[in-house]
């Protein structure tokens, strides 16, 4: 393993067994590490007005359905920024481009800081909103990153802990609300408190972070994974998992206040369960996915988020709270386990279209390795603009019936779309005719393994 200037690594092969061990994993780990710690603000920072609308009282004149509105804006430039966020790891290098996604947290942190009063403008909070969406960038490029650190039979493991950890970005900005708010603290002590850590974020990925020469700028591979269905059907599948995820952690505590009548405080005191427990059994999600395939593991989900849903729409209609709440904390459970499972399939699914091409040794892993890293900014980019549509069928069910109740029944039907998708194309086994004009099963004829997908 040769470096240059610049922490530049211009050998990496972690599918080699002894590279791995003797010098391969110690790189890739501490690597991890930090990308965490960067993706991890950048989660607190991009999420940060999903409680700093519970700040904003009567005196700031903002109806449900404009704070409802303010999110989706946020969410969708999260969602639309991680495009060029995914390529921008091959144009600067994963340590390079990590520096600058962490400094630029600093935009958003402070413009929100300026504004955040009574009498500002709702166009002006709109515009802070857009400025806070480029933290969801950062999840799309760190991702990218560390897919290309790691061996296929420890991505699954390695991609759920990376987005595991920054998921949990939005449980700690929403824990510290709580503390704050607590105190009889405002909302510009929560945002004086994050700067700071946007500066010691950046200042330790220059400090511990390596560039990977094998992660070139390649315009095709963008070309080559939009064009190839399976990137589009993950998407859709991602926007039932991490959509469902973002989207909630933004509105949950919306929901409460305006449907539950809870105050600030007492919708602090329960938005951050979910988001919390969601983050951390992500890398469970990956795990289960390297042992018994992130296909099978992800149409089960899908059947137990589907429940959850179903339930959901008998606790809205019936305004149990307490079933409600405990509820909405099993499908935040339920989201995360499947945007880890959900995930670990890109890497298999690509692997095997190169195997499926006859691929192999250095080749197959070069193929999926750059099919997988163009795929996942599209698909993470697509997911999380299911997060805008979660708040806006929120903003029009409240519109038009004061409650969530209309919108949990289209999250139903979505989530029954999901899990049939994932049967028919990655697990179902068509019946086609052999040689002697028999019927016989078959797997799908797409490359794909269970063991791998």
């Amino acid at each position: 393993m040769k470096g240059r200037g610049g922490r530049w690594i211009e050998h990496w092969d972690p599918e080699d067994e002894t590279f791995w061990r003797e010098t391969g994993e110690r790189t890739a780990r501490r690597n991890l590490f930090f990308s965490v710690l960067s993706e991890h603000i950048g989660f607190s920072v991009w999420t940060m007005w999903s409680v700093l609308v519970l700040f904003m009282g009567p005196e700031y004149g903002l109806t449900p359905a404009d704070k409802f509105l303010l999110t989706s804006v946020v969410t969708l430039v999260g969602a639309v920024v991680r495009v060029p966020y995914t390529f921008a790891v091959a144009v600067f290098g994963g340590r390079n481009w990590t520096i600058v996604s962490a400094g630029l947290l600093l935009v958003p942190t402070v413009a929100a800081f300026a504004v955040m009063e009574p009498g500002t403008s709702f166009s002006t909070f709109l515009l802070a909103g857009l400025l806070a969406g480029i933290g969801g960038g950062n999840f799309a490029s760190s991702m990218t990153n560390i897919n290309a650190f790691f061996p296929l039979r420890k991505k699954g493991w390695a991609l759920g802990l990376n987005a595991g950890g920054g998921n949990i970005g939005v449980p700690v900005i929403q824990l510290a609300a709580l503390a704050i708010i607590g105190a009889g603290g405002g909302p510009r002590v929560l945002l004086g408190i994050y700067v700071p850590l946007v500066l010691v974020a950046a200042v330790l990925a220059a400090g511990f972070m390596d560039n990977l020469t094998s992660v070139r700028n390649d315009t095709g591979a963008a070309k080559d994974a939009a064009r190839d269905a399976h990137t589009w059907i993950m998407s859709v599948l991602y926007i039932g998992t991490f959509g469902s995820f973002i989207g909630y952690s933004f509105a949950f505590g919306q929901v409460l206040q305006s449907q539950f009548g809870r105050s600030p405080l007492q919708a602090a005191y329960l938005t951050f369960i979910g988001p919390l427990l969601g983050s951390l059994v992500r890398p469970l999600g990956g795990r289960l996915a390297d042992r018994y395939g992130g296909a099978r593991i992800t149409l089960w989900n899908f059947v137990a988020m589907a429940a959850a849903t179903a339930v959901l729409v008998t606790a809205s209609a019936s305004g149990s709270l307490a079933l409600f709440v405990a509820v909405f904390v099993v499908l935040f459970v339920l989201s995360g386990l499947g945007n880890g499972s959900a995930f670990k399939m890109i890497p298999g699914i690509f692997r095997n279209k190169a195997l499926g091409k006859r691929l192999e040794g250095e080749a197959a892993v070069a193929y999926g390795r750059r099919l997988s890293g163009a795929s996942m900014g599209l698909i993470g980019a697509v997911g999380a603009l299911g997060g805008v549509a979660v708040n806006l069928a929120f903003r029009q069910s409240f519109l038009s019936s004061g409650s969530g109740t209309g919108a949990f029944v289209a999250f139903l039907a979505f989530y029954a779309v999901c899990l049939a998708l994932t049967w028919a194309v990655y697990l179902r086994r068509p019946v086609v005719r052999t040689p002697d004009g028999s019927a016989g099963p078959e797997r799908v004829k797409a490359g794909l393994s269970r063991a791998e997908v």
